[in-house]
């Protein structure tokens, strides 16, 4: 029997500035409840638009997005809040209050989404820091924390509800070797613990392919493979291959789109005419 899906995305395409620069089109994939799965792909694929369209924040221009089989496009703006509040995110870099201690920062979407006694939301906030092995820095602000420290407790926050679903949007950027795999292990170890659901957006090929159970590789705005990591590191897809060993040759090309070089040096101002 096939898994259920939790996030089902269906010929979704999107488009900036009145359908003028398409950033998805004809993007379709599911995420079984329970697993961890990867949207990687270059920068400027499209794959942090994509997170926003599964987390409510865009409406695709076609085609629709499933959570828990309820569409989001039809949804009214109170039961999408709603549906929001039981999802996490953890943002580039953390994205920590600054004016707020680890703790507060922990406890903030505890107290604005629940009216819970601040009894329980401190043993709420304990026991997510405990999880990420932050608890004794709980009173420390965000400026006095390391980059690995500040993504944990951003992890913290961001499971501090048992959410539903957990989007991560490049988990990775700017940690050294150790903090990341700390950072990748926790995200495993708390997706299976909590029974959640969880979606990865990152190009860091080496760390989503140790901890995520399938993979979505994004071109253009487009699906272009998917598979589970093992599949991706023996595609013989050319994108594929291109991506996952980072090689310089490839169908990724090092130039963007442009008339020949001497084409532009014949037109440029100054230049000497014949």
């Amino acid at each position: 029997m096939p898994e259920e899906a939790l996030v089902d995305v269906r010929s979704v395409n999107f488009s900036y500035a009145a359908g003028r620069r398409a950033v998805l089109e004809g993007v379709t994939l599911k995420v079984p409840r329970g697993r961890m799965v990867a949207i990687m792909g270059a920068s400027g694929s499209g794959k942090t638009t994509l997170l926003r369209l599964i987390g409510g924040q865009l409406r695709p221009t076609d085609g629709d997005v499933r959570i828990a089989g309820r569409s989001l496009r039809l949804m009214e703006p109170g039961r999408l809040y709603d549906l929001r509040r039981r999802m996490g995110m953890l943002f580039q870099f953390g994205a920590l209050f600054t004016d707020m201690s680890v703790f507060e920062n922990v406890a903030f979407p505890v107290r604005e989404h629940t009216g819970l006694p601040e009894r329980i939301v401190r043993d709420l906030v304990l026991m997510k820091l405990e999880a990420v092995g932050m608890r004794g820095a709980q009173r420390l602000m965000p400026a006095e924390l390391s980059g690995g420290m500040a993504r944990r407790v951003a992890l913290a926050r961001a499971v501090v509800l048992d959410p539903l679903l957990v989007m991560y949007d490049e988990p990775f950027a700017g940690l050294d070797p150790i903090a990341m795999a700390v950072i990748g292990e926790l995200m495993r170890k708390l997706n299976d613990a909590l029974g959640a659901t969880s979606i990865v957006v990152s190009h860091d090929v080496v760390e989503c392919l140790r901890i995520v159970d399938y993979v979505y590789l994004v071109a253009d705005g487009a699906i272009v493979a998917e598979g589970t990591p093992e599949a991706m590191r023996r595609s013989d897809v050319p994108y594929v291959r291109q991506f996952v060993q980072g090689a310089l040759e490839g169908p990724v090309p090092f130039h963007y789109p442009a008339h020949p070089y001497e084409h532009d040096v014949r037109l440029a101002p100054g230049a000497g005419h014949a």
